[in-house]
């Protein structure tokens, strides 16, 4: 497939260093007065630390201001942390929450017109231009995903298909008939499509030649899979709804990290822990504050995501700094028996093993007070009609494979192809029935 570099706004992505910072601390002072001003939470919690906005003279201050958290959002929900008047507010967007409530953020319609910027800054890095079909089967309403691409399909002036999530024969007969050259869901969606799409012998009918994936963690031996069963492109896309949705950051060509729109949204990486910067190259947890953000601007906001930053100048010349593909999540991570275990090195061990697809569920459990993790794994069926020995010595493999990747023994239990239930969402793919 041909393909050509193209950057959006080279203005912005290409800018200096210099430049760049410049242009971040000019809008983060006026950020930090403007919440300081129009949002009670904020004064509130300034004034804690004994920071006015005048301490605040550009991104090197950045340091002085408080930490925003998921439970901050909860306590102020639905419109606590609006720094504009209700009646301004466009539009909101939510995610689940633990307690039942969900995160709501609110926007303005200039929000959603630099949500739909960005967003088509994505799409251009992924080779999409105006003459693109794009199949958007992430879930509308509430859910940032679906309505996040048809934004920027629509800035790029691009045709969006709505799609939604689930119907699959639906999802298969609009992806043939329509054209699509493009679709955008959830990996482990696209695998599921992928794996149907085989079956119904479609999928070098397809006009496909790009995916733009995200909502989940995912590794690069599944985007590789994906690659390999559509035949097409596949690019990591984040973003998360209590800072805009996705567009925050974007692969581009190279596959070499996930450029940062760092003109709406400064990035730190801190370590989670002493909550000191961490180098370049180290792992920390990512926070976000919003340069721009209208209705519901946030300062420090802590994403839980864990990543490492690189600045240095990408191939594709966009001076942007990339973050690695996540590790996992603070609130992910399961500490079993004293060690951290994150679903993603589970499943680069898996998608090294000839035989297991990548399909799996973690279940841990306690017992006489030891923690238990089983790993239950769809295995490729021919297994199942091989003599018992080879699923045997199958099922050692993965266990030795596992131990060596995250240090702790696991149970392994293989299952045959499409018994792990599949999801046209998030993948669930941890149960942990401890009482902790």
């Amino acid at each position: 497939m041909e393909w050509q570099e193209r950057i959006r706004r080279p203005e912005i992505e290409c800018m200096s260093r210099d430049e760049m910072i410049a242009l971040q601390s000019e809008r983060l002072v006026k950020q930090v007065a403007n919440v300081y001003e129009h949002v009670p939470f904020y004064n509130r919690k300034m004034k804690e630390l004994g920071v006015e906005p005048g301490d605040i003279k550009g991104v090197e201050d950045i340091h002085k201001l408080p930490f925003t958290t998921k439970d901050d959002l909860r306590e102020n929900y639905p419109f606590g942390l609006l720094a504009v008047p209700k009646s301004k507010v466009a539009r909101v967007q939510g995610t689940s929450g633990t307690t039942g409530k969900l995160t709501l953020a609110s926007y303005t319609q200039h929000d959603t017109e630099i949500w739909g910027e960005c967003v088509a800054r994505a799409m251009t890095m992924a080779g999409l231009t105006e003459e693109d079909i794009i199949h958007v089967c992430y879930g509308y309403g509430l859910f940032t995903g679906g309505l996040g691409i048809d934004f920027g399909a629509r800035a790029l002036g691009a045709l969006a298909i709505p799609m939604s999530a689930g119907n699959t024969q639906r999802q298969m007969m609009c992806l043939e008939d329509f054209g699509a050259t493009a679709m955008a869901c959830t990996p482990s969606y696209a695998l599921h499509l992928a794996e149907a799409l085989e079956e119904a012998g479609l999928v070098d009918k397809l006009k496909l030649k790009t995916g733009i994936f995200g909502a989940e963690p995912w590794t690069v031996e599944m985007q590789k899979e994906i690659e390999q069963k559509l035949h097409i492109n596949a690019f990591d896309i984040y973003g998360l709804c209590e800072i805009m949705g996705p567009g925050v950051a974007m692969e581009c060509i190279h596959h070499n990290g996930l450029h940062i729109f760092e003109d709406h949204f400064l990035p730190e990486i801190l370590d989670p822990q002493t909550n000191q910067q961490v180098e370049d190259g180290e792992t920390g947890e990512l926070i976000f504050t919003t340069l721009t953000k209208e209705a519901m601007p946030l300062l420090r906001y802590r994403t839980k995501d864990l990543t490492s930053m690189d600045r240095t100048k990408c191939a594709c010349g966009r001076t942007l700094p990339r973050i690695s593909k996540f590790k996992g999540r603070t609130d992910d991570m399961k500490v079993i028996r004293g060690v951290n275990v994150f679903p993603t090195q589970i499943e680069t061990a898996l998608l090294s093993i000839h035989g297991a697809l990548p399909h799996y569920l973690l279940i841990v459990d306690r017992e006489n007070n030891l923690d238990v993790l089983t790993v239950m794994v769809e295995v490729d069926e021919r297994y199942f009609s091989d003599e018992i020995r080879k699923l045997d010595d199958l099922k050692k493999r993965i266990g030795n494979v596992i131990k060596q990747a995250i240090g702790v023994s696991v149970r392994v239990k293989l299952v045959e192809p499409k018994s792990i239930e599949r999801s046209e969402g998030k993948a669930k793919r941890v149960i942990d029935n401890r009482k902790l």
